[in-house]
């Protein structure tokens, strides 16, 4: 019995909320507290601390997070808990109004883990929210997907949204060294990882502290020797729009993704304005086109915010009709929720019914062209890389050089292997291949 409640005080569960980087940063976190002897267990009902790893950046995210906390307080009184990610720096005093006797581990102190969770287990709170300037690369890892490695580029960013939260949490932009992140990307590769992740809040504005450029850091990549695929993540248009013509010309590399997620957020160049988001749908539909004329088949996601405040019903006609002229694969849709502390908190809002109503309709719209897009893929061949299995038995998900998602079944495990497919059916979520 001592021995099992010695290794209890040891076990740590952790639950990771939000984007590609809270990803990483918890892959790490248990990378480093199993290389210093603790246990990462899958269930919070085995472990003695409880790691829950943040997100504040929509208002139902952050609501889903308190939630989280109160029921895990409520289920299991006696455990202890970590806070992590970005809820504890940028909404401080919330946190410690719902969880007073947690410890905090902010987004830019994930390597502080250790000493967290051991003061934690001796009954001392701690915190943990200077940013020191680390850097999340080159440590051990356990991946929630072994052959993905996520790479964070850099942290914070260069903007000021009038609505995002985000930069209260991780600060202005600061740059990890090419020599660091290729040094990453090495190591992951003789791990066996056969996919990259780059990520960043703003990957366009990668290097702009350090004098290099995201093509920079791209052209390196692509020297890397190998058979493996990178997916370039968000990119904002200002900074994508300084760069176009070599940012182009960087994705012809066979290892890189004919992915481009540039996020336009609004159609209507006046709420683009209130929004401070320093470019223009014009710029934007430039950047979509000239992608689409020089990379045959380009995928392109972007992101839409309906109902900001101030929006007319004009203003988002002019978004259906951006998304209509520009045909993305993919649009993620997040109706306007008030983020604390910004500058939008103050504007006046647009009535729930309304923004409910534009929701529906650009979302029939999105779901009308993904559908028609993914159609056209059908009766062709191409290779995929299989990085994850299927939800029923026997399938399994990859992605081709578009980075569309396929589905196929085999009774083979092909996890981590290339194939080459016929295209057969589409959704508007995926393709259906079939093995040739």
């Amino acid at each position: 019995m001592r021995q099992r409640n010695k290794d209890k005080k040891r076990s740590i569960y952790i639950e990771t909320y939000g984007c590609s980087a809270n990803q990483s940063h918890s892959e790490v976190m248990m990378g480093l507290l199993k290389e210093n002897g603790y246990n990462i267990f899958r269930s919070p009902e085995d472990a003695g601390v409880l790691v829950i790893n943040t997100c504040i950046v929509k208002e139902p995210t952050e609501k889903r997070m308190i939630f989280r906390i109160k029921s895990l307080k409520e289920k299991y009184p006696d455990k202890k808990m970590i806070i992590a990610g970005c809820m504890p720096a940028g909404e401080y005093s919330l946190v410690k109004k719902i969880a007073p006797e947690a410890s905090l581990v902010g987004p830019n102190n994930s390597l502080d883990i250790i000493e967290a969770v051991k003061n934690t287990l001796n009954n001392t709170h701690v915190e943990y929210l200077d940013d020191k300037g680390e850097k999340i690369l080159c440590h051990p890892r356990i991946r929630f997907n072994k052959f993905i490695n996520i790479v964070e580029i850099s942290k914070g960013c260069l903007g000021n949204c009038a609505y995002c939260i985000v930069k209260r949490a991780k600060g202005i932009l600061k740059s990890y060294p090419i020599k660091a992140i290729l040094m990453d990307i090495e190591m992951s590769l003789k791990e066996g990882c056969k996919e990259v992740w780059l990520t960043s809040q703003d990957c366009g504005c990668y290097g702009r502290d350090i004098g290099v450029t995201l093509v920079d850091l791209i052209n390196e990549i692509s020297k890397i020797p190998g058979e493996f695929r990178v997916r370039i993540g968000m990119a904002n248009p200002n900074y994508v729009i300084k760069m176009l013509k070599d940012l182009i010309n960087s994705y012809k590399s066979d290892k890189i993704y004919k992915f481009l997620h540039i996020p336009v957020q609004s159609g209507s160049n006046e709420v683009l304005k209130k929004m401070r988001r320093v470019y223009t749908a014009e710029e934007f539909k430039e950047i979509v086109t000239k992608f689409k004329k020089n990379t045959p088949n380009v995928t392109v996601w972007t992101d839409v915010i309906v109902g900001f405040p101030g929006e007319t019903e004009k203003d988002f006609k002019e978004t259906l009709k951006l998304i209509e002229e520009t045909k993305p694969d993919f649009v993620n849709i997040s109706k306007f929720g008030v983020r604390p502390g910004t500058e939008a908190e103050k504007m006046k809002k647009v009535d729930t019914e309304t923004i409910k109503r534009r929701s529906r309709e650009i979302s029939n719209l999105v779901d009308r062209i993904s559908l028609e897009k993914n159609k056209d893929w059908i009766g062709r061949t191409c290779k995929i890389l299989i990085t994850e299995p299927g939800r029923d038995k026997n399938q399994y998900m990859g992605r081709n050089e578009s980075y569309k998602p396929i589905l196929i079944e085999t009774e083979k495990n092909l996890l981590g292997k290339f194939v080459t497919v016929r295209i057969i059916d589409a959704k508007k979520t995926h393709l259906v291949g079939k093995i040739i």
